[in-house]
């Protein structure tokens, strides 16, 4: 695979994971724990969204094939997307949505981090506008982790029962692949931050006061490649829904 196909596979990776997520988030809406965290998750969800949006903007370009980012966010079925498996499972309570986003949000923080020096201008632009709400977000997950694993022995329980249904998912996030090899070969993408991601998530578990796992192994599962759990599936056809029923309908 050269480089230009690599990179379009590796930008739709960082878009699809931010859509699927910023989708999740949405499920939130009228069902949080609490309105100013309502608020707080629908904010995280739209910056999501809209670094989605540039990435599937630089895909459309390089692509040039007639297809916008609409296109790539609503009119493409569920093995063509590209996104993180841990992106796409269930929302659960309000721990699994901590959990899940607090890996996300370290993961999402150290590679936003290094696209920022990337050789490619067009991403270090978009990484550097995309780092400043990453940073927020991984300091409100991180919060949020204490919080939860500091409080009640209910609130203990719920985050320790959470991060041990997602932790298997972690391994996407620790180890990379021969795309993001080449890339990052290239100068181009932020390669392997599996140490760094694993240093940070300690750091807060033993603060947190949780038992770190042992580090997660690759299974049959393949989110970058297109090998999806089941709930992908049902996600986006709750997303695609009207523009798939109405297509290339305007306003």
């Amino acid at each position: 695979m050269n480089n230009d196909q690599a990179l379009t596979e590796y930008l739709l990776r960082l878009a699809d994971t931010d859509m699927v997520l910023a989708q999740r988030f949405c499920e939130w809406c009228g069902n949080a724990p609490a309105l100013e965290e309502e608020v707080a998750m629908m904010n995280v969800g739209l910056d999501l969204l809209g670094q989605a949006r540039n990435w599937y903007d630089y895909v459309a370009e390089l692509r040039d094939d007639g297809h916008d980012a609409d296109f790539l966010a609503f009119r493409r079925n569920e093995r063509e997307y590209r996104n993180l498996l841990i992106a796409e499972q269930p929302r659960g309570d309000y721990a699994v949505t901590t959990a899940k986003q607090f890996f996300f949000d370290v993961w999402h923080h150290l590679v936003l981090t290094r696209l920022t020096e990337s050789s490619d201008e067009r991403i270090a632009g978009i990484a550097a506008k995309g780092l400043k709400e990453a940073t927020y977000h991984r300091r409100r997950s991180t919060e949020w982790m204490l919080r939860l694993g500091q409080g009640t022995e209910e609130s203990h329980r719920r985050l320790t029962d959470a991060v041990q249904n997602l932790w298997r998912f972690t391994c996407e996030l620790t180890d990379t692949d021969e795309i993001e090899d080449q890339l990052a070969e290239a100068g181009i993408g932020a390669g392997n931050v599996g140490d760094a991601w694993r240093a940070e998530v300690a750091r807060v578990f033993a603060e947190a006061g949780l038992e770190l796992p042992e580090p997660a192994r690759h299974f049959y599962m393949d989110g970058k490649n297109g090998k999806h759990t089941e709930h992908l599936g049902f996600l986006l056809a709750e997303m695609q829904y009207l523009p798939r029923a109405y297509p290339d309908a305007t306003w």
